[in-house]
């Protein structure tokens, strides 16, 4: 009996071993867990999302910091994105530059692979004025969540938007802060 199973218990034992240096290469080429240095964090994230733009990403790389690290900060981070979508949009409106105004309507309504094939069609202005209601109302329910958490650094980090909003009146949505470090894109 022992003769009959022994060259299943080898092709076992080599199966199991060979699972086992798999697991171990695996291991080198992808580790399971990676530091976050090794990572670009999500507020470096959406700092090369601002520059390029794409308010959608910075949106979500910015929810994501909150449910990642919830504190005053990154709900400041999170509100401050809000504003700059909407100063954004205004320059759009301001300069009467209509078609990104469309473009914007897209980056935010879009991503899928559909949308191609079925594009969405609409007014920019109508979509300028549905797409600032809601960042607004957006904006002031984050700042409450931020100022419930810590008001007198909340009040510190709009002192310093502020000042950066008056440094920069022509493109301050394009950037953050740099005292808040969000990142060097």
């Amino acid at each position: 009996m022992i003769g009959t199973s022994h060259p299943i218990v080898v092709r076992r034992s080599v199966l199991a071993t060979g699972l086992l240096l798999l697991a171990i290469v695996g291991q080198e080429l992808c580790p399971a867990s990676l530091n976050a240095a090794d990572l670009p964090g999500q507020l470096a994230r959406a700092a090369v999302f601002l520059r390029a733009g794409d308010y959608r990403q910075v949106l979500e790389a910015c929810q994501e910091e909150v449910k990642q690290a919830p504190s005053a900060r990154s709900y400041v981070y999170l509100t401050y994105a809000y504003h700059a979508l909407d100063g954004y949009l205004q320059h759009l409106a301001n300069t009467d530059q209509w078609v990104r105004v469309e473009q914007l309507y897209v980056n935010l309504s879009t991503g899928r692979v559909e949308d191609l094939l079925d594009p969405p069609d609409v007014l920019a202005r109508i979509a300028k004025e549905v797409i600032q209601q809601a960042v607004q109302r957006q904006a002031d329910v984050t700042a409450a969540m931020a100022a419930r958490l810590d008001e007198s650094l909340v009040k510190r980090l709009w002192q310093e938007q502020t000042a950066w909003r008056q440094a920069r009146p022509d493109d301050w949505w394009s950037g953050a802060p740099p005292e808040w470090q969000w990142g060097r894109p």
